[in-house]
């Protein structure tokens, strides 16, 4: 048994976990033209009949919000718009 080498061990382990601080952010249905979301009955989402215009809108938000670091989790669509749960890795203190 090493009993030496635990607390270094340990305090590698800590130094390796990743922090994370997280963002949400709102759009509005109205920066979309036409927007279509379709869940089939099995549960299965997505988006269709999107002009390409508009998903250059959505490119838009992703490039402008990855640009600063932050990496999209999820994107969550409603009547009213969508909402964009976003997170980025921060250092370690």
């Amino acid at each position: 048994m090493m009993r030496c080498c635990q607390g270094q061990e340990t305090q590698l382990m800590v130094k390796s976990i990743k922090k994370f601080e997280y963002d949400i952010t709102k759009h509005p249905s109205g920066e979309f033209q036409k927007l279509a979301y379709f869940c089939t009955a099995e549960g299965e989402c997505r988006v269709d009949q999107l002009p390409a215009d508009q998903t250059g809108i959505l490119k838009d938000i992703l490039n402008e919000k990855g640009a600063l670091g932050w990496e999209l989790v999820q994107l969550s669509f409603g009547k009213d718009g969508l909402l964009a749960f976003w997170k980025r890795e921060i250092s370690a203190t």
